[in-house]
């Protein structure tokens, strides 16, 4: 069964060019999500529980299906245990074809790549601003509040709520300094 997915974007709100196109390719369902959010796609979800073996989800592009290209993966993944296919039109991709390296083999280096990408560009990052003097992190408090907080604590004649309110240190700030 071709079932085609589509959902509003900037360029297609209303899904009228994406219904144009799944329209083409003879899809036996096409289902509309309402909304373009990344979060309760409740229509693709039911997609996924009802698909089965042989069919293959239609979309104009990936991001009508998949929000990053993790979640990408993931949907791939469940289309392989129902033994289900995807087919993207803009990408030209079609994973019911075989030859050559599989789509979601690709997809999942992709994803690898993508995660190590932005794990280097942050340590970078975090080394530039420390050789500029920039420390990482939250910045400490001053330490005539956190001598107060202490001494306040150490007092046992005010509760945590009292040192936070009249220092601004928090219970696990004052905490982790009294353990260093």
């Amino acid at each position: 069964m071709l079932i085609g997915y589509m959902r509003p974007d900037q360029e297609d709100p209303n899904c009228e060019w994406q219904l144009q196109m799944l329209s083409d390719k003879n899809c036996n369902e096409i289902i509309t999500e309402t909304h373009s959010f990344a979060k309760r796609r409740d229509r693709l979800e039911n997609l996924f529980h009802n698909i089965g073996r042989g069919d293959k989800v239609i979309v104009t592009k990936l991001y009508a299906i998949a929000d990053s290209t993790r979640h990408l993966v993931e949907l791939l993944d469940k289309l392989a245990e129902k033994e289900a296919h995807l087919q993207s039109l803009r990408e030209d991709i079609d994973t019911s074809k075989t030859g050559g390296y599989s789509f979601t083999v690709i997809v999942k280096h992709l994803a690898a790549f993508q995660s190590d990408v932005i794990s280097n560009q942050t340590k970078k990052g975090m080394t530039n601003a420390k050789q500029k003097g920039v420390a990482a992190g939250r910045p400490r408090k001053p330490d005539k509040n956190v001598k107060r907080a202490i001494t306040m604590y150490e007092s046992k004649k005010y509760s945590l709520a009292d040192i936070k309110s009249e220092t601004g240190i928090s219970k696990s700030t004052l905490y982790r300094y009294m353990e260093s």
